[in-house]
C-alpha cells in the first residue's frame, strides 16, 4: 500500500484556504401571490461562484 503525504499549505488550500461569501433573500406575500428569491455569492482564490433561485406561487382562498 502506498501512502501519500500532503504539505500543510496544500491542506489549507484544499480544506478552505481564503474565502468570503454573501447571501440574501426576499420573501413577499400578498393576497394574490407569494414570491421568494435567494442570492448566494462566494469568492475564493480559485474564482467566484454565484447562485440564484426564485419561486412564485398564487394563493387561493378555500
Amino acid at each position: 500500500m502506498n501512502l501519500a503525504e500532503i504539505s500543510d499549505a496544500d491542506l489549507d488550500n484544499i480544506s478552505g484556504g481564503l474565502a468570503a461569501g454573501v447571501s440574501g433573500g426576499l420573501y413577499l406575500q400578498t393576497p394574490l401571490a407569494e414570491v421568494c428569491a435567494d442570492l448566494l455569492a462566494v469568492a475564493t482564490d480559485d474564482g467566484v461562484a454565484v447562485g440564484t433561485s426564485m419561486h412564485a406561487a398564487t394563493t387561493t382562498a378555500l
